[in-house]
């Protein structure tokens, strides 16, 4: 964020120029939302047109033959809109970003299915089979495709900048910078920090800029300044001043405006899945589920792991030979790599990987300690003279990690958890992060996927908690899919 933004003195205040912090194009920061809508329901009609030629088949009699014409052509489009319109999928707040609007288009799928099954039993209709064994699914086939390719469109429009929101961070000094460097993480939210709101200094002195955003007022001015720099969204910390009957008069003092209100949760690193409201005595308290360590769930993670890491090793031997050929006829020492790292509840275990260095590597370590490229705990060098040719391209790929799969049929490693570090690493692990010690390490993980080697040490902290305490099967399958394309891209790899 610019720090040096024109600004007006008024008595003992600052402001900044609103045309400035709002950006040029205001009035039509929205105007795309609507486009963006009106697209997805265009998309939803033709591809629910398509499904349904493709899975046109005219019953022989009853009072659905109509010529020669499938009636599935001009019913189902319709229908799908309005199951979809029903579902609530095309309202902004399910768009963009979490996995509500799939959830809810699925939902509608699955409804529409089960209301054209009973109404047909119900009135004894002769529907085609095609309809809904073909049609049907593969109208949410190409609804959840589409919509997600929409929405990949959008995140890389707001990578380079489009399409973003204004907001404002309203809470105390450690909460916003915490809140602030994680919206500035993940920049496909669409939201553009233009400042904050803190309480007031006790001791009359006042700053002008804080975590390099301007302090654009305190808790009695955020509708002053939501008005001021016409604010899309304002988001709200905990804090003791902004108790519940504050926060209800600041909720309806921002219905005169067009700004959304956004609370945050004091424990931010929490997936939405484990996080739910729950009635108590009329009050809507935040309910935080326990994370599942054991249990079925964990069974279903072994099995799936063992299962896919077994069948990734047949269909890989091929290159698994491969590269064993390549690395013992390209160097001298031996194929496979075998260190010692630390595994779930500290447990010692051997990781395998194909020797990507010159045997001597871990000798030469101590000479190169000045010119690690790494962060404050792991070394790393991107131009590492101990890395062989064929060692360089296989870690450009990862493919010197393939081993590891053995490790994962072992029962030492997952497919998918926290990097798995060394002694030395984990000796100064802190307090958070032993917490990464209750899951097996994985082959790939959070990390591999968000910067690799390129991550500070506070940051694969982060990342590594984060994923101890959400896990689930389906952010494994998320966290499986986006390895490839880091894979192929070769980001943070060396």
């Amino acid at each position: 964020m610019d720090t040096s933004l024109p600004a007006t003195t008024t008595g003992n205040r600052r402001r900044f120029s609103a045309p400035r912090l709002r950006g040029e194009g205001t009035e039509a920061r929205r105007a795309w939302q609507q486009t963006y809508v009106r697209r997805i329901v265009a998309g939803d009609l033709v591809l629910a047109l398509v499904a349904a030629w493709f899975g046109r088949l005219q019953p022989e009699t009853g009072p659905l033959a109509d010529n020669g014409t499938p009636w599935t052509l001009l019913v189902l489009p319709v229908v799908w809109v309005a199951a979809m319109t029903l579902a609530r999928t095309y309202e902004q707040r399910f768009l963009w970003v979490g996995p509500e609007e799939f959830r809810r288009v699925f939902s509608a799928a699955v409804l529409l299915l089960a209301a054209v099954g009973t109404v047909s039993w119900a009135f004894k209709l002769e529907l085609a089979r095609s309809f809904v064994v073909v049609a049907l699914p593969l109208a949410t086939a190409l609804t959840l495709l589409h919509r997600y390719l929409e929405r990949v469109w959008v995140h890389r429009q707001r990578a380079h900048g489009r399409y973003q929101q204004t907001a404002i961070l309203v809470g105390h000094r450690n909460g916003t910078a915490e809140l602030h460097a994680q919206l500035e993480r993940q920049a496909r939210h669409g939201l553009r920090v233009i400042g904050v709101c803190l309480p007031r200094a006790g001791d009359g002195a006042e700053d002008v800029v804080f975590d390099g955003l301007p302090i654009l007022g305190d808790f009695s001015e955020i509708v002053d300044v939501v008005r001021r720099y016409e604010v899309d969204t304002v988001a709200v910390l905990p804090s003791p001043e902004l108790d519940g009957a504050a926060l209800r008069r600041l909720g309806w003092e921002l219905e005169t405006t067009e700004a959304e209100l956004l609370l945050a949760p004091a424990v931010t690193e929490v997936a939405g899945p484990r996080v739910g409201i729950r009635p108590v005595n009329g009050l809507p308290l935040l309910h935080l589920e326990r994370p599942e360590f054991r249990g079925i769930r964990r069974v279903t993670k072994d099995v799936f792991d063992r299962s896919a890491a077994f069948l990734a090793v047949v269909v890989l031997l091929p290159v698994l030979v491969g590269l064993a050929l390549a690395v013992k006829l390209t160097s001298r020492g031996p194929v496979l790599f075998k260190h010692e790292r630390i595994g779930r509840a500290g447990t010692p275990f051997h990781v395998y990987k194909f020797r990507s260095m010159v045997p001597d590597a871990d000798a030469k370590m101590a000479e190169l300690m000045a010119q690690n490229e790494g962060n404050d705990v792991q070394f790393k060098m991107k131009r590492d003279p101990r890395v062989t040719s064929i060692g360089r391209v296989m870690r450009r790929y990862s493919l010197d990690e393939l081993p590891q799969l053995f490790n994962v049929l072992g029962g030492t490693m997952s497919l998918v958890g926290p990097r798995p570090h060394v002694t030395r690493e984990v000796e100064q692990y802190g307090f958070d992060m032993r917490r990464r010690l209750l899951v097996k390490p994985g082959i790939t993980g959070l990390w591999q996927v968000s910067g690799r080697s390129n991550l500070s040490w506070d940051d694969s902290v982060r990342i590594d908690v984060r994923y101890v305490e959400n896990w689930s099967l389906t952010f494994d399958l998320m966290i499986l899919t986006k390895t490839v394309g880091a894979v192929v891209r070769g980001s943070g790899a060396y």
